[in-house]
């Protein structure tokens, strides 16, 4: 049985070389596709006016690429958010937000019951 070799907490990453021409896209959306062996993320910038979505970048990256991104994602959203705070997502709730959240009262009487 083989197992794939995992980085070290403290591996350092490879030297990367990044073209002085390179082209910078900024994005708002993202669309995610998959096969059995790759996952294709379109990433697109999404304009007021009900114009389409314009993709500027087009990744494949095979599963496990996909997943040790996810990981890098993921720390690196919690780094960002210990030193600017939370990142607040319309229409994020939980549970314990709707049953304890904080406000003002409601200004709907509750139902009268009768006595039977």
């Amino acid at each position: 049985m083989s197992t794939t070799p995992q980085p070290s907490p403290g591996a350092k990453m490879p030297p990367v070389e990044i073209a002085s021409d390179l082209a910078v896209e900024y994005a708002n959306l993202v669309r995610i596709a998959h096969t059995p062996s790759e996952l294709v993320f379109d990433f697109a910038h999404l304009l007021p006016g009900g114009r389409p979505a314009h993709v500027s970048s087009r990744i494949v990256m095979s599963p496990m690429a996909a997943k040790l991104f996810h990981r890098a994602l993921t720390e690196n959203l919690s780094k960002y958010e210990t030193v600017f705070g939370t990142i607040d997502v319309p229409g994020d709730t939980s549970l314990a937000n709707q049953l304890f959240r904080s406000g003002p009262p409601s200004n709907q009487e509750p139902p009268e019951t009768k006595p039977d």
